[in-house]
């Protein structure tokens, strides 16, 4: 049952946040970035941020550290819009599975050329 309910919270969180980074936050430092994911615990304590990021290794950089100074905004930001008694702690981490699609997809494509 609570297994549901973090899966619930996650998606709602991977919205309000994608909603909160474009339109609140102000930091120059984040540039364009796409959630992928949310994983909340199931005791709502904790929430890992999945996120990938366009552009070069230095605006990935930057835009971490530009989310890392917003994450007490943007937990209070969650806390107030999804009423939450616990309002979990932020995680952000760089997803590298569409790197990794991509890569695949590459190698793919450069076999069938070969053919």
């Amino acid at each position: 049952m609570s297994n549901m309910r973090s899966e619930r919270v996650g998606q709602q969180m991977m919205q309000e946040l994608m909603d909160i980074i474009n339109n609140e936050v102000k930091d120059p430092r984040i540039g364009f970035l796409t959630i992928t994911d949310v994983r909340v615990t199931s005791d709502l304590s904790q929430a890992k941020v999945f996120l990938t990021v366009l552009g070069s290794e230095k605006e990935r950089e930057d835009t971490f550290k530009g989310l890392e100074k917003a994450k007490g905004f943007l937990k209070s930001e969650i806390g107030n819009r999804l009423s939450l008694r616990i309002v979990p702690e932020l995680e952000f981490e760089y997803d590298e599975s569409i790197e990794y699609g991509n890569k695949i997809e590459k190698m793919i494509q450069d076999l069938h050329k070969k053919d």
